[in-house]
This record gives C-alpha cells, sequence and structure tokens, in this order.
C-alpha cells in the first residue's frame, strides 16, 4: 500500500489581502454573538465564509506573512465565535421541542465548519509555511513552499497508507542559477549530485530545472514522524532556499509515502526514486 502526492503550481491570480480585508467579515460574524436567530447564524456563516476563501492558498499565506500580527487576530475572533456556537448549542438542548430547530442546527453545522477550516487549515497552512521559509523570504519562495505544505499535510493524511518511509521531490525551475561558475552555488552542490543511491539531500540537474529529494525511513516510528523529518530537511536546505529565492522561481512537487513491501527499510529504498 502507499499514497501519492502531485502538487503543481500555476500562476497566482488572486491579490494578497490586506489584514482589513481578511478581519471585517470576522467582525460582521462577531457581531452577532449574543444572537440566537437563524438568520444571523446564516449571516455569520456567510462573513466568516468570506475570510475563509479571502486566506486560501498562497495568497492567504502572504497575507501571514506581511502582517505578522494577523494569526493572532484572527484566532481571537475565532475563539468568540466558537464560544458563541457552544452557548447556542446549550440552548438547543434546553429548547429542544422549540421553533427552527433544525434550522438553527443545520446553522451551526456550517459554522463551526468554517471556523474549523480557519482555525485548522487557514493559520496551520500559514504557520507551517513561514516555519519553512522564514520571515525575510521572497514572494516566490514562499509562494513554492505553500505548494511543498500541500504535499507534506497531504502525507499526514496518507500515512494510514503506509508510514515505515516517506519522501518528496522539487522540481525547480525558474531558479536563475548559476551552476558551473558561482562558486557558493558550487560548493552547496558538492557531493549532492554523486549519490548513487539518491538519499536524503540529493540534487540533481535536468536541463534548466534542479530536483531536490528528502527522504525518511524508519521501522518504528508514530504517525507525522516522517513529515517532521521531512520539513526539518527543508527548512535547513541553504542551496534550496536560495534556487527558490528568484523571482521567477516554480516548482513541482512529487511525495510519496509508503509500507516497503519489496526491500528494506532504508533511505535508498523509499519513494521518490530518481
Amino acid at each position: 500500500m502507499c499514497g501519492i502526492v502531485a502538487v503543481l503550481g500555476g500562476p497566482v491570480r488572486r491579490v494578497t489581502p490586506t489584514s482589513d480585508e481578511v478581519l471585517a467579515p470576522l467582525d460582521h460574524a462577531c457581531s452577532f454573538v449574543d444572537s440566537m436567530a437563524v438568520t444571523d447564524l446564516a449571516e455569520a456563516v456567510r462573513s466568516a465564509g468570506l475570510t475563509n476563501t479571502l486566506l486560501y492558498g498562497r495568497p492567504g499565506v502572504q497575507a501571514f506573512a506581511a502582517h505578522p500580527e494577523l494569526p493572532a487576530a484572527v484566532l481571537a475572533r475565532l475563539d468568540r465565535l466558537d464560544a458563541w456556537v457552544g452557548v447556542v448549542e446549550d440552548f438547543l438542548e434546553l429548547d429542544a421541542d422549540g421553533d427552527h430547530v433544525e434550522e438553527t442546527n443545520a446553522a451551526l453545522i456550517q459554522l463551526r465548519d468554517v471556523l474549523w477550516a480557519l482555525r485548522r487549515d487557514r493559520l496551520r497552512t500559514g504557520a507551517e509555511v513561514i516555519a519553512l521559509a522564514g520571515r525575510d523570504c521572497s514572494t516566490s519562495a514562499l509562494n513554492a513552499l505553500t505548494l511543498v505544505q500541500m504535499a507534506l499535510s497531504s502525507l499526514d493524511r496518507l500515512e494510514v497508507r503506509g508510514r515505515d518511509s516517506a519522501g518528496i521531490h522539487l522540481f525547480v525551475s525558474g531558479h536563475g542559477l548559476n551552476l558551473t561558475d558561482d562558486q557558493t552555488v558550487h560548493k552547496l552542490l558538492d557531493g549532492r549530485q554523486s549519490d548513487p543511491l539518491f538519499t536524503s539531500g540529493s540534487v540533481r540537474v535536468a536541463g534548466d530545472t534542479l530536483s531536490f529529494v528528502y527522504k525518511a525511513a524508519a521501522e518504528i516510528g508514530e504517525l507525522g514522524d516522517n513529515t517532521r523529518v521531512l520539513r526539518a530537511a527543508v527548512r535547513n536546505d541553504t542551496l534550496l532556499h536560495l534556487a527558490l529565492s528568484a523571482p521567477g522561481a516554480q516548482v513541482a512537487v512529487l511525495a510519496h509515502t509508503r509500507w516497503a513491501s519489496v526491500g528494506i527499510v532504508s533511505e535508498p529504498n523509499a519513494h521518490p526514486l530518481n
């Protein structure tokens, strides 16, 4: 059994939202706190959903990177809305035979879904990408590492289909690096192209594309261990970050998690293979 992921990045067509644009719909949703009306719950769902849409994908990560105070501000509003949902649920239990119970409960489920997406997907994605990239990285690096985060997050979900080995393969084009004459680049490449076993940290040059592989393999461990190893490898790879810093840098990501049903559990036997 295995789990396979591919993430391809195209141009970013949405504008990065401002802090005010992100928070205004949440503030509107918070204005209904203490209301028990179905119409107010529905409007809160619509408003919170607008913030969720604004923070989706690469523009959302860019907003969090540009406004370091934004995650805490979003979280404070989510806490207020989550508390409100709890109050309304308690009220419904006391008034189970009242009017509009079904409609109110349906609206609550929708609101819980949106709040969960904001807390567990949007905020988490922003935090994970910034942890991979660092605070002062370029826009292109943030965009590329958002795609890497999507692949790593998918691996976390797919580990039930195989967790003794995992790997990601990054194909970076548009990096603009001089791979032959730049001594800094030459030092960072030194020894990484010659590993015939294609273990973690190996690099290959294919035309104008640099390919990086990162792997983890362990017979014993817990869910999440492999992606923690992969995240650390990506975060600490100076050459990768240099390649992604170019304004025109683009990345495609392949990822794979598996049980090593053929051969031993080891980095050379972990996928992706070269």
